[in-house]
């Protein structure tokens, strides 16, 4: 993939992240820029290529040899026993090259081979063993991993039962094949998963979320029991290459945020807690041993760095703004075995997951990030040559920069000096920014308590209170008649006798 630096930060395009070929998944560095499925199908290609060329070549070695034995045969007539013996051994040589060209046709080696490759393993099991207590914490991890798988499969019936038969069958052939590569045991993983997942839908006509559900599943189970085996193996230089990004990011320890234009301020003290969110995720996806736990953790990780830039531009964040960051918490971070997490997780996910999805996005960022480490150059910092290589081998750094400006005869009271002087012109920058600001809310203050006078004002000049005097109370109709003691006296009833 082509990463790009310039002026205004880190940019890789969206196109960039697809698969080359063009399907319109997610491609992958490991994959040389293909998705899981053209990978696997370009894989298959090479594959059958080299296969028939190997055939190719045995068949002409065999006849190549036995011309020439025919023609000593016949030219030198009887020969010594040690030649003879000479002859017969590189005739077996030959023999067995063919052998094992054609084993890439069978299902599986002779039985007695499978022993001899059993009790091998098992030495080398033994001399390698893990401490009691690792043996014990990865077998009772093993074991509820297995019962929850049960529970959850019992849910499913009888295409539940048919699932845990094929996940049996699969382990017991990888348990008889461990010498294949690690490549091989990829492919037989793929293959299963893509069978299983076809067994649900076309046989059993399981919904779409089931199955994706299901797979899940499937996944935690096998890998749990197969990840001792498959993650960083011997026969594979994914250790070196751990190694060598440690390294490689021990070295750019001087690389600032500033440098790879990265939005973030960590003087936010919650950007600086999403930051180090960030970081503890990155670092903790090593601890997991399911590839989908692994991905969950870049996925937490590639959200918070999304908050924290969020935070500090108070805007969503934009593609251009979040590849710098997460480069800068890989560079601050330095996850442990980061190259072997990526390949574990390249060989043995579900391809569904990593070719669309926001796991399969973050993913393909974080392949883009350490890719950007391994190549990154003056350039990319946007710094000089001279400065580049003064950096990398530790004779400066960035914050050291303006003292080592100073001439060798200046005295070290004087260096203190200028830098306890450039503090304090930062420190009273600090403080004029801050009055400059109280001055501007005191005036606002006031502004506003003037203001909401003024329309005080306005609504009692406009709406005058007008107060009444309290009127009297009413008095009785006889109150004011003085002249009552000259009225006659009431009537008074007489009764009539009649």
């Amino acid at each position: 993939m082509n990463l790009k630096s310039e002026r205004r930060g880190i940019h890789v395009d969206q196109s960039e992240l697809l698969c080359k070929k063009g399907c319109g998944y997610y491609g992958n560095p490991a994959w040389q820029g293909f998705c899981s499925k053209c990978w696997r199908e370009e894989y298959h290609k090479a594959r059958q290529k080299q296969i028939q060329e190997d055939w190719e070549l045995a068949e002409r070695l065999q006849r190549e040899e036995e011309e020439a034995y025919a023609s000593s045969q016949s030219t030198q007539g009887a020969q010594s026993l040690t030649f003879s013996k000479f002859e017969e051994k590189k005739t077996n040589e030959k023999t067995r090259k063919v052998t094992t060209v054609k084993k890439f046709f069978t299902a599986s080696s002779r039985a007695g081979a499978k022993k001899a490759l059993a009790g091998k393993l098992k030495e080398i099991q033994e001399a390698k063993a893990p401490s009691p207590s690792i043996h014990r914490q990865a077998s009772i991890e093993t074991d509820r991993v297995s019962k929850e798988f049960i529970e959850f499969i019992r849910t499913y019936q009888k295409p539940g039962q048919d699932i845990y038969k094929q996940c049996k069958l699969f382990l017991d052939t990888v348990s008889h094949k461990r010498d294949l590569s690690i490549e091989e045991q990829s492919e037989c993983a793929q293959d299963f998963y893509q069978n299983v997942a076809d067994r649900l839908q076309t046989r059993w006509k399981v919904p779409p979320e089931k199955v994706e559900k299901a797979m899940d599943e499937v996944e935690k189970y096998i890998m749990t029991r197969q990840y001792k085996y498959v993650f960083c193996p011997e026969t594979t230089d994914d250790e070196k290459k751990d190694l060598a990004v440690q390294k490689r990011i021990r070295a750019l320890h001087w690389v600032t945020p500033q440098m790879l234009c990265v939005p973030v301020s960590e003087e936010i003290p919650e950007v600086s807690d999403m930051v180090v969110k960030a970081i503890t995720d990155i670092i903790e996806m090593d601890s997991k041993r399911v590839p989908r736990d692994k991905l969950a953790c870049i996925t937490k990780c590639s959200k918070h760095i999304f908050n924290a830039i969020k935070i500090t531009k108070n805007e969503p964040a934009s593609a251009d703004d979040f590849l710098p960051t997460l480069i800068y918490i890989v560079l601050k971070g330095n996850p442990p075995r980061l190259q072997s997490n990526i390949q574990y997780i390249t060989r043995f996910c579900n391809p569904s997951r990593l070719m669309t999805g926001e796991d399969g996005y973050y993913f393909t960022n974080l392949c883009c990030a350490v890719a950007f480490i391994e190549k990154l150059d003056a350039q990319s910092l946007n710094l000089s040559q001279e400065d580049f290589d003064r950096f990398m081998t530790g004779q400066t750094s960035p914050k050291k920069q303006e003292s080592d400006s100073f001439s060798p005869d200046v005295c070290l009271g004087v260096k203190q000096m200028c830098k306890s002087l450039d503090l304090l012109s930062q420190l009273n920058e600090r403080q004029e920014r801050i009055v400059s600001e109280a001055k501007k809310l005191e005036k606002d203050l006031i502004d506003w308590t003037d203001g909401i006078t003024k329309e005080v004002e306005d609504i009692v000049e406009k709406y005058p209170l007008e107060i009444k005097p309290k009127s009297q109370a009413l008095a009785a109709i006889d109150s004011e008649n003085v002249e009552n003691d000259k009225l006659p006296p009431p009537l008074q009833p007489q009764v009539y006798a009649g």
